[in-house]
């Protein structure tokens, strides 16, 4: 009986196990695009900051699975529109934040996410290779929906809204695709290697 009961234990542990990990990496990667919003930089001629969001958006496509990906930035807009400090400080906050010249770039997220992670999963070849394309991807679906949505809220012709949603980053965010296809592609490279010290 107290056998049958610890294989019992045991069957159930391994079920959960799987879960637990699945809700603790959407819980960290909400978190995580929570401080990266929080590492911005104001820009005087744009309503949009530069910060490190994409690049977290990013990373956590490269690395999660699609469903978690999406559940991990779905989670952060949760967060950031009931009131929670998880957008960019420069902005009003919650609902507000949203539905404001930014929101464009925000509801893109999960989408992207996804977008990034399924890229990822079906290219072939060097995965540093396959990081960046499917991170350059999705960093032009972010630049892309950010830029109709601010049109839609501001009106401005288009040549104004390049000026002020995707020129001024081009730079930046070439960097932070490149380091989040490196990031990755070092991370599973440990992984292989602990895996096979493991056997």
């Amino acid at each position: 009986m107290a056998q049958t009961s610890t294989a019992s234990a045991v069957a159930i542990g391994a079920r959960v196990h799987p879960s637990v990990r699945w809700i603790a990496s959407i819980v960290a990667g909400s978190a995580l695009v929570a401080l990266c919003a929080h590492l911005s930089v104001p820009l005087f001629f744009t309503p949009v900051p530069m910060t490190l969001q994409p690049f977290a958006v990013l990373l956590l496509g490269l690395l999660l699975e699609p469903a978690a990906a999406f559940a991990a930035l779905a989670l952060y807009l949760v967060e950031g529109a009931s009131g929670l400090p998880a957008f960019t400080p420069q902005g009003p906050g919650g609902m507000l934040q949203l539905l404001g010249p930014t929101g464009g770039y925000l509801m893109s997220y999960p989408f992207v996410a996804a977008l990034v992670s399924f890229l990822y999963r079906k290219l072939r070849g060097h995965r540093f290779a396959a990081g960046l394309i499917s991170a350059a991807a999705g960093d032009l679906v972010i630049l892309t929906s950010g830029t109709v949505w601010m049109s839609v809220v501001t009106h401005q012709n288009f040549s104004n809204l390049l000026s002020l949603s995707v020129v001024p980053f081009l730079p930046g965010d070439a960097l932070k695709v490149c380091a989040a296809a490196a990031i990755t592609a070092g991370w599973l490279r440990v992984r292989r290697m602990e895996e096979t010290v493991g056997r």
